[in-house]
């Protein structure tokens, strides 16, 4: 249901920005929250429900999988986007970062489909719902991409970046003659194993070339205020690098002492909700849970799965790992600050009315779903 006149939302157990729980009643007009509500406002009775900021998804890759169902295989952009808007509300996500792959791969992660994919969300984005944003996850050693960067950076919304670098990886599972997930990504390129393989040996030969990439697209990336992230960081002088180029966010680091050097220093360390709900990471990678536990994790991500951020916050409280505010924190407030969106994450008057209404007397359920001062039910 949506409503476009102002809204009060009552009675509801509203978390306040330290933490706590407050029978409360939050009155929206237009895309804030404000003061008091407006005269005539339409009422959204939420006793017996739980009102919560907004989800804030710093990285989401679910969309490959609606854009691609099967390998080869394209769906119409406005239809899979407009089903991943669907798909994230009813996740209780009011602003997605999309993390968008820019490799020199083929297929649905190459340079091509880079383009296809920021040409078609500026035009479709005024079509969907919740906030949709973009996350350019740039493999290292696409060169090729560098003009395509400076354009999108340039974008507004300001995409965020982060440095990704997996073709290291992919050599090391070559010259391993570790073969299964080489062919996962062959058939995702629509290549045979051994044309990957040989594609990505020739790719390989750049690496002399990577860091005064790297420092390029950083520059580029400040010049446009371009928040900067690390991503699969696997030393502590790996992340120290990147932290030297403005890279403030930590993002699914693989070591624990790369994260325990980031929380020390007060840097948002990001992990998937998926890792949670799941009880581990599968890669093999730190577990989100234990990261959590030890203070070593402040930012939940979808990673590839929507739902999981709702249901990672409900796991860690189930627990008792943290309070219903502490690990509401990981999926709100904490991400949106990692972003820089200091509109959002927190239930005060100023803020842009991004909400969710849980049913958390039981298994949680989502009741209702608000963006910009939308609201959309999606159960009793």
């Amino acid at each position: 249901m949506s409503l476009d006149t102002a809204v009060c939302l009552t009675g509801g157990q509203v978390l306040q920005p330290d933490g706590s729980l407050e029978t409360a009643d939050v009155p929206i007009a237009g895309d804030r929250i404000v003061e008091a509500p407006a005269a005539g406002s339409q009422r959204i009775d939420c006793r017996g429900y739980t009102v919560l900021p907004g989800i804030v998804d710093v990285h989401g890759d679910a969309f490959e999988l609606d854009l691609h169902p099967r390998p080869g295989v394209a769906m119409p952009f406005a239809i899979a986007m407009g089903s991943v808007d669907r798909q994230v509300l009813a996740s209780g996500i009011t602003t997605a970062f999309h993390g968008l792959t820019v490799s020199w791969e083929p297929g649905a992660r190459s340079l091509a489909a880079g383009r296809r994919f920021m040409d078609g969300l500026r035009a479709l984005r005024p079509r969907l719902t919740a906030d949709h944003r973009v996350q350019l996850r740039w493999e290292t050693f696409a060169h090729d991409a560098l003009d395509d960067l400076a354009g999108w950076l340039a974008e507004h919304p300001t995409p965020a970046l982060a440095f990704n670098d997996h073709t290291t990886s992919t050599l090391e599972k070559v010259n391993a003659g570790s073969h299964r997930k080489l062919d996962q990504w062959a058939q995702r390129a629509g290549l045979t194993r051994e044309q990957y393989v040989a594609e990505a040996q020739t790719v390989g030969r750049r690496a002399p070339n990577v860091p005064t990439k790297i420092e390029t697209v950083a520059g580029l990336a400040r010049r446009h205020g371009a928040v900067m992230l690390s991503h699969d960081d696997r030393t502590c002088d790996e992340r120290a690098g990147f932290r030297s180029l403005g890279a403030s966010v930590c993002e699914f680091p693989l070591a624990p002492e790369v994260a325990s050097d980031a929380t020390a220093r007060g840097e948002p360390v990001v992990m998937g909700g998926p890792n949670v709900l799941r009880g581990g990471s599968h890669t093999g990678a730190l577990s989100a849970e234990d990261a959590i536990r030890d203070g070593l994790c402040t930012v939940l991500a979808s990673d590839y799965y929507y739902p999981s951020l709702l249901h990672a916050a409900e796991h860690l409280v189930a627990r008792g790992v943290l309070s219903l505010g502490g690990a509401w924190a990981l999926v709100s407030q904490t991400p949106a600050a990692a972003m820089g969106l200091q509109d959002r994450g927190t239930i005060t008057a100023g803020q842009r009315a991004d909400l969710v209404v849980i049913d958390a007397s039981g298994p949680w359920r989502l009741v209702h779903t608000v963006v910009g001062g939308t609201v959309m039910r999606f159960g009793r």
